[in-house]
């Protein structure tokens, strides 16, 4: 399988540790039947505030630009046997507060290593988007907040809006307007969580009508929008 993180294609192998922000579009694609097995673990920026209040190993995750620096090879964390910790923190524990004790501890010890792997990297340059996809997907990302369409995106790219369409759902997985609003919908979501506003958060993320932002919060999430805010 490979994922695919803002255009860009990341190509697995076993033991490779993918790392995304908040707001970074991704998808998995499958190339082939055979079966696969992988680990998923989510934790919010604020779950490191009592240890790590600069958020210096969150650093992998930010200090980057969107769709770069995503995978960690095995090579790269030779002493993390990430499938045992994986496997270690799915495993059940009796208690709640014995499992938030081995999911904190597992966790921070997985971002010490890759924040030192990051570190080791140096500061390496990341290539600036160099495909028509990537320039695509880079564009629409420093543009979200505005008034974007289709039609004026393939046109800023001398395409059709169907060629358009074409070339960006390759690279992210999903069409040009799905990923706007999925984009714009993350970011109302983490601006709420640090305290704004819905309506507010909603404006300033590109929905001029909150009404349609309700809507399509309610859809994508599951939820209401009330039910994110601090």
């Amino acid at each position: 399988m490979e994922y695919l993180v803002e255009g860009a294609r990341y190509p697995l192998e076993p033991g490779s540790l993918m790392i995304m922000s908040p707001l970074e579009s991704h998808r998995t694609r499958i190339l082939e039947g055979s079966r696969y097995e992988r680990f998923v673990l989510n934790f919010s920026v604020a779950a490191v505030d009592a240890v790590d209040p600069e958020h210096r190993l969150l650093k992998p995750f930010f200090d980057r630009p969107a769709g770069r620096g995503n995978l960690y090879l095995p090579s790269e964390l030779p002493a993390v046997p990430t499938e045992r910790i994986f496997r270690a923190i799915y495993e059940e524990v009796p208690d709640e507060y014995g499992r938030r004790i081995r999911v904190s501890s597992y966790l921070f010890f997985l971002l010490e290593c890759l924040y030192e792997a990051y570190i080791r990297r140096g500061a390496a340059k990341y290539r600036p988007p160099e495909s028509l996809a990537e320039q695509m997907v880079a564009y629409v990302n420093a543009h979200l907040y505005t008034e974007l369409s289709v039609p004026a995106l393939a046109k800023q790219f001398l395409l059709s809006a169907s060629q358009f369409g074409k070339i960006f759902k390759q690279a992210t997985g999903a069409a040009p307007w799905e990923y706007i609003t999925a984009k714009r919908l993350s970011a109302a979501r983490e601006k709420m969580r640090a305290g704004a506003k819905a309506q507010s958060a909603a404006e300033s993320c590109g929905f001029g009508d909150y009404s349609a932002f309700y809507r399509a919060y309610v859809k994508y999430f599951g939820h209401s929008p009330q039910s994110d805010v601090l």
